[in-house]
């Protein structure tokens, strides 16, 4: 299973079906993030596409001796782009791929408008989500819920996009939910509608064991997305952000202009391949060692790298340097960048602490390892405010909780009313009572004997002792553990033996981290194949949901909201 390969695979058949001869590739929006998380711009060129075009920019010139590729999603709006488009072509040939199913009617509607029959193909090609690594994908989507219930367009949305990457993996699912979420029971439902409703796209060669798709949401689990990360991709995307593999550097002190935006991509850079699952430390020896190996075949050229500092000005006086690694340049930038605001920031004593309070149970020396750094001024108000939002969801209900006199702190400390009011927002959205799992205590005597002898042995490093919930959740599934008490199947059928495909789903979002866990799981459990997904990848800065204590509108969401009323076979 893996997603990358499968809307790679896509965006080639789109390629080859167009047949030889120079091409436009028409996109909206979504589907421009999904290709360009998948094709580099210099690979589509090789492959005779040499224009790259919104569907909806009102400045296209018309070029009869270019074919269109046409990737869109099948929403009303690019229907009726499509139709305006048909009615006064500017291409020559049309093939049109829909990322999901599109209704008869919307295609009668395409058949009408090509009064001058320039389309040649049109087929459904299930690429509807963003491909972030093999085993990890996004819909992009914030603040999916109001409260405890689905907007209702978020919810239909979050449904094509799971539908789709069941699709594009060629899985027909049994279904799991997280009891104690309303929210993951409507979607386990919504997915079940279109599996049952479009039952011959869903129709794939039956395997011994049938799949499994777990629906969670991020409401057990509100520790994980607020801890420092230390692992490359996640370390990037925490403290820089990751947007559709992009990096916005424009705000780092003395940056060039080439680059003010740098991508990361595993597909195409094969350092970041190397080193996006190891740790911070790991990654700025890799890099001294790349530089050290090209100034090996230079030996006039010596000089000493002690630091990043050293690094950064290396690459800086060797122009001939930068052009043959302009990907080493890039991941100089960004380590240094990441350097220095883990120094400003003061984050190893920062991350020291959050570990304390998401994996130890000493209320004490937790307290006052809190006080302490919110006396410092060189701690942010953002990572103030976090260690107090960590501090409250795991001594919510202790005997000497003091929550009360950290928020005055927070205020005496100036931080920003928007600040402090997440604290009461994250116990609202992921405290102990909304929690379905324990999320601070071991469950049995096996698990307690570990921590024990954790203690005993000390740990290798502070600043990576927490595993998220998933881990658990996911060994207790392999293992045939996982209580059907607490994750019901849908449905009377249930699964006998230990599960072998697995899609994990999580509402409101998922993290790096849990990213990693998958990696490794993955890379550790013989038989087992797992792909993680999420409403979106977090980092602290994001939202899983909105907090305003109002009603939904239209309920609890239609599964159909904005989704066409007939659904044809597949047309492809």
């Amino acid at each position: 299973m893996n997603a990358v390969l499968a809307v790679k695979q896509y965006v080639s058949k789109m390629i080859e079906d167009s047949g030889p001869g120079m091409k436009v590739l028409l996109m909206d929006r979504e589907t421009t993030g999904a290709v360009s998380m998948v094709y580099t711009q210099s690979e589509i060129l090789q492959r005779e596409v040499y224009l790259f075009e919104r569907l909806d920019s009102a400045h296209r010139e018309p070029m009869k001796h270019l074919k269109a590729i046409c990737f869109l999603r099948p929403t009303k709006e690019n229907v009726e782009f499509l139709i305006q488009e048909l009615r006064r072509p500017k291409y020559s040939t049309y093939f049109i791929y829909f990322s999901n199913v599109i209704s008869k009617s919307d295609v009668k509607a395409l058949a009408e408008a090509d009064e001058q029959e320039v389309v040649a193909e049109v087929q459904e090609f299930y690429g509807d989500y963003i491909a972030v690594n093999p085993h990890l994908f996004s819909l992009n989507l914030l603040g999916c819920c109001q409260g405890r219930h689905w907007d209702p367009a978020q919810l239909a949305r979050t449904t094509q996009g799971l539908t789709a990457l069941l699709l594009s993996l060629k899985k027909c699912p049994m279904i799991r939910y997280q009891l104690s979420s309303e929210p993951a029971r409507r979607l386990a439902e919504c997915v079940k509608q279109v599996i049952t409703k479009e039952y011959e796209l869903f129709d794939f060669r039956r395997t011994e064991v049938p799949p499994l798709l777990l629906i969670l949401d991020r409401s057990d689990d509100a520790i994980t997305p607020l801890l420092n990360q230390w692992t490359y991709q996640a370390m990037v995307h925490e403290l820089l952000g990751i947007n559709n593999n992009r990096i916005d550097l424009s705000r780092v002190p003395g940056i060039s202009k080439d680059l003010r935006e740098v991508v990361l991509s595993a597909e195409n850079d094969e350092f970041y391949a190397n080193n996006m699952y190891l740790n911070f430390a790991e990654i700025g020896s890799n890099i001294k060692n790349l530089m050290e190996d090209f100034q090996r075949r230079k030996p006039k050229e010596q000089q000493k790298l002690e630091s990043i500092a050293d690094m950064k000005a290396f690459v800086e006086n060797y122009p001939q340097f930068r052009k043959m690694s302009g990907t080493v340049s890039k991941h100089v930038t960004v380590v240094g960048e990441l350097s220095r605001l883990v120094a400003e920031r003061n984050l190893l004593e920062v991350s020291e602490v959050e570990q304390e309070l998401a994996c130890q149970n000493d209320h004490s020396s937790a307290l006052q390892n809190v006080r302490r750094l919110l006396q410092n001024p060189r701690v942010t108000e953002l990572d103030a405010a976090r260690l107090v939002m960590l501090y409250a969801l795991h001594y919510e209900r202790h005997s000497s909780n003091s929550l009360p006199g950290l928020l005055s702190e927070l205020r005496n400390r100036g931080v920003a009313d928007r600040y402090r009011k997440l604290v009461s927002a994250v116990v609202e959205y992921g405290g102990k009572r909304v929690r379905g799992s324990d999320l601070f205590s071991p469950k049995d005597a096996v698990a307690i004997t570990k921590q024990f002898l954790k203690g005993l042995k000390g740990v290798e490093n502070v600043y990576t002792q927490h595993q998220p919930l998933l881990h658990e959740t996911l060994d207790q599934l392999i293992k045939g553990k996982l209580r059907d008490s607490q994750f019901p199947y849908l449905g009377p059928n249930t699964l006998r033996d230990r599960p072998q495909d697995i899609i994990v789903f999580i509402i409101g979002g998922a993290t790096y981290e849990e990213a990693l866990t998958v990696y490794n799981l993955n890379r550790s459990t013989a038989g087992v194949r797992i792909v993680l997904g999420g409403t979106t990848i977090h980092n602290t800065r994001r939202k899983p949901v909105t907090f305003e204590p109002r009603e939904p509108r239209g309920g609890a969401g239609s599964c159909a909201e904005g989704r066409p009323s007939h659904a044809p076979p597949h047309l492809g």
